[in-house]
């Protein structure tokens, strides 16, 4: 920030702070009206607003980063040390939310079959007599 004098910083500063501040407030508006708060019968899928809160945030984290961590002024290499880490966090969360529904869909299943089996027992067919009709 060095090639900058004080008028200029403030005013980039104060810039950054109003393009946040409108981007939080479209976020708010956009969640209440996708939820239905704003007009009654008006609802937006869960996928939509999940998917342009996401990307709002982004885009307030960058500049946040940008401008007052002052990432715009370092070097590349640096930059790329940041971003990188970053990146590969965000990857593992999203392979850990994908093998967690992988788990919880097979456990589904299991449970599935475990039910069948106690309501098919419970009307009375025997159990022996499922088990040979039902051979995996």
């Amino acid at each position: 920030m060095g090639h900058l004098t004080y008028q200029e910083s403030k005013s980039l500063a104060t810039k950054t702070i109003i393009i946040l501040a409108v981007i939080t407030i479209s976020e708010v508006i956009f969640a209440l009206y996708g939820k239905g708060h704003l007009l009654e019968g008006h609802s937006l899928p869960g996928w939509l607003i999940g998917g342009v809160m996401i990307a709002m945030s982004i885009v307030k984290a960058y500049l946040i980063i940008y401008e007052f961590m002052h990432m715009k002024y370092e070097v590349p290499g640096l930059v790329r040390t940041v971003i990188l880490p970053t990146l590969l966090l965000v990857w593992a969360i999203i392979a850990f939310f994908w093998e967690g529904s992988t788990w919880q869909g097979r456990r589904d299943r299991i449970r599935n079959a475990n039910e069948k089996e106690i309501t098919t027992a419970k009307t009375g067919m025997v159990f022996e007599e499922y088990t040979k009709q039902n051979a995996f």
